[in-house]
């Protein structure tokens, strides 16, 4: 998936003259469960549903997301779904979060919704072709450190709400320490920012991972449950990796 990171992009028009065959449908479906989870004792559950069953106006279909709402869900969905829309790229399959999208069905399987993605076919070329002209801060004020810093190039083109990139990494030698910020600048309401950048966190970590294991680094990784940093209030520790 690390090649895809480079190609994937937010689709934000679909070609109405292109639609999935079932043979494609099926495909997903069956990756869907594929996946490793960031927490293995979460219950997820999808559906997939035509886009006008939505308030979504992107896509041909909508990946309806339901699940166990545990600690760490939101990031554990990120970390899934950020898996999906990389192997999504690799199909020439277009993908946009969707996170204002709603859907009557709130509940399914017995568990609830959580988050959408609008999918639907793309043309090869309607992919990224050059990565850094993508929008994002600039590395200094994402990442403080000097070590691993051909990681640090790579997953700061994650993608996030609203593009608002809340990660912040302090790397020291062998250990990363990922916060979420907390005044990050948005279109999201500020009461809604830390469920959709919980979100954004598991993507990020999804990122990194990949990211770190292409570059041949081995690692040990620890969750936090969403303590500050020392008297950082505006910092909500994430998670720890440890070099190896």
């Amino acid at each position: 998936m690390y090649d895809m990171i480079f190609k994937r992009k937010s689709f934000r028009r679909f070609d109405d003259t292109l639609a999935l065959s079932n043979e494609e449908l099926q495909k997903i479906e069956q990756q869907l469960y594929k996946f490793p989870p960031l927490v293995d004792d979460i219950n997820l559950k999808y559906q997939i549903v035509k886009q006008d069953k939505t308030t979504c106006k992107r896509g041909e279909y909508c990946l309806l997301v339901y699940s166990e709402k545990k600690e760490d869900y939101l990031l554990n969905i990120g970390y899934v779904l950020a898996q999906l829309d990389l192997w999504m790229a690799s199909e020439n399959i277009g993908a946009c979060w969707y996170g204002m999208g709603k859907t009557t069905e709130q509940q399914y399987g017995g568990l609830d919704f959580v988050i959408m993605l609008a999918f639907g076919k793309g043309h090869s070329v309607e992919f990224r072709k050059d990565y850094t002209k993508a929008k994002r801060k600039e590395l200094a004020i994402i990442w403080n450190g000097e070590s691993l810093v051909d990681v640090a190039n790579v997953v700061r083109y994650a993608p996030s709400s609203c593009n608002s990139q809340p990660w912040r990494v302090f790397c020291e030698s062998a250990d990363i320490q990922i916060y979420r910020s907390t005044q990050v600048r948005s279109m999201i309401p500020e009461g809604r920012r830390p469920y959709y950048n919980s979100i954004d966190m598991g993507i990020f970590l999804c990122f990194m991972e990949i990211t770190m294991k292409n570059k041949g680094y081995e690692f040990k990784r620890m969750l936090y449950a969403g303590q500050k940093k020392d008297e950082d209030e505006d910092l909500i520790a994430v998670a720890n990796y440890r070099i190896l």
